[in-house]
């Protein structure tokens, strides 16, 4: 058993305890009545529908304050088939740098590499917890990021390092980043997210969003490789405009459009893209003011700059579980997060699977900062007792 003073049972518990980082937590006060309008059983090629899946669209790019030259579309399969369809169409007329610190961003080194063979290219790594040496990146070259890392809770802080007259296209997966943090547009190229995220949607729905300079890649390049029909943005040589005002190219769940809505009406009543951005921070600054000096955890984002305010991922820093080998540390995790949720206080709250073990608190702007103080003594309680286990 350790030798130390063991936090005590709180007692108040968190009002909503789904802390995981996706599908993430609905709006307050969202109940199954908010999707009554959805149009189910109509064709969403229908005039109704259509417009519905349009409205999505525009209402998105007001609140991100996109702008008006940029195009966005609705996608397949997520944040990943935005992210797979702009490497897909887009990369091989440059040499491409991938930056690489976390899973995601990992995995889409492995596409450049390994499925799309890009003899051109690059891969800028740095382990969890920190950004690769940005003065590495070369700006003649496409780049692919991730301008915030979901299993890391590493972001990056601006875009200042991104020349606003580079050569390549940057293409930013930021699908745990879009209506909770600034996004420089100036700086992007393709921004790409999902519906699950900051807003609470439910999944399998991707927004593709390009600038003028990635249209123009489109209609003047052709990969060498064949393009599945759900990666095809443009037909004749021209771009497939439909894509952009609502035409899906496969079938969208219309249940699904109707819960959008409801997200982003609920974002538009908080104060827009202003408004969601405090209320993440707020969760983010509830974390660091807990964190400094508990001896029982640390964030895993290295530099204050760079941690995130949605997927907040927290190490163990407790002497007894630095003082394991690492397959005992990686179960003292899960036994906290266990713990947790069998608590009810934190569901689905634990690490990534390829992460360093640990716990990792959705901080998005559905979250309530009062839900997120009421479940940190939890967090203090949990770790204390999973030590007199081990």
């Amino acid at each position: 058993m350790a030798d130390f003073s063991v936090a005590a049972k709180p007692a108040a518990r968190p009002q909503n305890p789904n802390f995981s980082s996706g599908p993430c937590a609905k709006r307050p006060g969202f109940t199954l009545a908010a999707l009554e309008g959805a149009l189910l059983g109509r064709s969403h090629r229908a005039k109704e529908p259509k417009a519905k899946l349009a409205e999505v669209i525009t209402r998105s790019k007001a609140i991100l304050g996109m702008p008006d030259d940029w195009r966005l579309g609705i996608v397949p399969a997520s944040d990943t088939g935005a992210v797979e369809m702009a490497l897909w169409s887009l990369l091989g007329a440059r040499p491409v740098d991938v930056l690489a610190f976390e899973s995601f961003s990992e995995a889409w080194a492995t596409d450049v590499l390994k499925q799309l063979k890009l003899a051109d290219a690059r891969v800028l790594k740095a382990p969890y917890g920190q950004l690769p040496d940005l003065s590495q990146i070369d700006f003649t070259h496409d780049v692919v990021l991730a301008w915030n890392g979901t299993t890391s809770g590493v972001r990056f802080p601006n875009g200042d390092f991104i020349p606003a007259d580079r050569e390549g296209l940057v293409i930013a997966d930021s699908t745990s980043a879009a209506f909770a943090m600034d996004l420089p547009w100036d700086k992007f190229d393709v921004v790409t997210w999902s519906w699950q995220k900051v807003l609470g949607g439910e999944a399998a729905h991707g927004m593709l969003a390009l600038s003028p300079r990635a249209v123009e890649r489109l209609l003047t390049y052709k990969p060498a490789w064949p393009l599945p029909k759900i990666f095809r943005l443009t037909s004749g040589g021209k771009l497939t405009e439909g894509v952009f005002v609502g035409e899906t190219i496969n079938t969208p769940s219309m249940l699904c459009v109707e819960d959008a809505l409801d997200g982003l009406r609920w974002a538009e009543s908080v104060g827009g893209l202003k408004g969601l951005i405090a209320r993440a921070e707020a969760n983010l600054k509830a974390v660091a003011d807990w964190v400094e000096g508990n001896e029982r955890v640390r964030f895993l984002a290295e530099t204050p700059q760079t941690r995130s305010c949605t997927s907040i991922c927290l190490a163990i820093d407790a002497p007894w579980f630095k003082a394991l080998d690492a397959e005992a540390q990686a179960k003292a995790a899960k036994a906290v997060a266990s713990l947790l949720e069998k608590e009810n206080v934190a569901l689905d709250a634990g690490a990534y699977r390829d992460a360093p073990p640990g716990l990792r608190i959705w901080g998005g702007a559905t979250v309530e900062t009062a839900n997120i103080a009421a479940l940190l003594p939890w967090i203090d309680w949990a770790i204390d007792t999973v030590a007199q286990q081990v």
